[in-house]
């Protein structure tokens, strides 16, 4: 009888113990997802691959670097892809033309 009795009492301790890992891996998983995580981008690597066609590649890599820095993202590719970084894209100048190359 007591061996039955510890033996269910570690497996409630096990199943309680799989349940908070899980739980806290669920965790850090919507972190990543929704971007809360706060790991720095290397800004500058990121704006160079970004502006590396661009007809001013100065300008460029300037308003990228102050999007970047903002908003820790810069869409992949040349062009395009705004829809990777929402704050990236909706940033505007005061002409309301798109700030971010």
């Amino acid at each position: 009888m007591a061996i039955s009795k510890a033996l269910i009492a570690s497996i409630l301790l096990s199943l309680l113990v799989i349940s908070l890992a899980e739980a806290d891996h669920m965790a850090v998983k919507d972190d990543v997802v929704k971007g809360s995580v706060p790991t720095k981008i290397d800004c500058g690597g990121a704006c160079t691959a970004r502006c590396q066609l661009s007809s001013r590649p100065n300008l460029c890599k300037r308003a990228c670097g102050t999007c970047c820095a903002r908003c820790n993202c810069v869409p992949p590719g040349t062009s395009g892809n705004q829809e990777v970084c929402p704050c990236y894209a909706s940033m505007t100048t005061h002409g309301n033309k798109r700030k971010c190359p």
